[in-house]
């Protein structure tokens, strides 16, 4: 495999040009689905499965599952701003810089999984509740797009959370992991 699949197992993110409910309930079931499919994939990792970068100078399996805990957790609150919130310029994070602290490095993945878990619950009953004009409110990323639509944002981290999961499940089978 290319340095790139190995980065963007399912390709990189294209933002989506015409939304549908449909396109939305799919991305919706795939953010629900997560964590099911997150346990299942590492559910017998061994620790030292855990440490295998999913590619060379690249995370562990263990920083990515802690990241995607990071992660959808300020995902979650930026949607909550977004909702009670007039286009609330939200705080970005160096995530790069966080997998390296020691609780991504060191600490077993079980509270991550838990954190996640109860995340996308909560996160998947609010996606599910939204209402049409909902979709089109939008928050600021001052390090990306200048405005962000929730529509948008819940394509994207649909793909965030099948990206993330195909780094384990590649490394899996490229290992020939069972």
């Amino acid at each position: 495999m290319t340095t790139e699949q190995l980065q963007y197992p399912i390709g990189r993110y294209e933002k989506p040009n015409d939304i549908t409910k449909e396109q939305i309930e799919q991305w919706i079931a795939a953010i629900s689905s997560l964590p099911e499919r997150l346990n299942t994939a590492v559910r017998n990792l061994t620790e030292e499965q855990l440490d295998t970068p999913y590619r060379p100078n690249g995370w562990t399996i263990r920083q990515v599952i802690h990241h995607c805990a990071d992660s959808h957790m300020n995902s979650f609150i930026r949607l909550k701003l977004t909702l009670t919130e007039n286009e609330p310029t939200i705080k970005p994070y160096d995530e790069a810089s966080w997998a390296t602290l020691s609780d991504s490095i060191h600490m077993p993945i079980a509270p991550s999984l838990q954190m996640i878990e109860g995340i996308h619950e909560r996160w998947t009953i609010l996606l599910k509740g939204l209402t049409e004009a909902q979709y089109n409110l939008q928050f600021i990323h001052p390090d990306h797009a200048p405005k962000i639509r929730i529509d948008e944002y819940i394509a994207m981290y649909a793909w965030h959370s099948n990206h993330h999961l195909a780094h384990i499940t590649t490394t899996m089978e490229r290992h020939q992991w069972k």
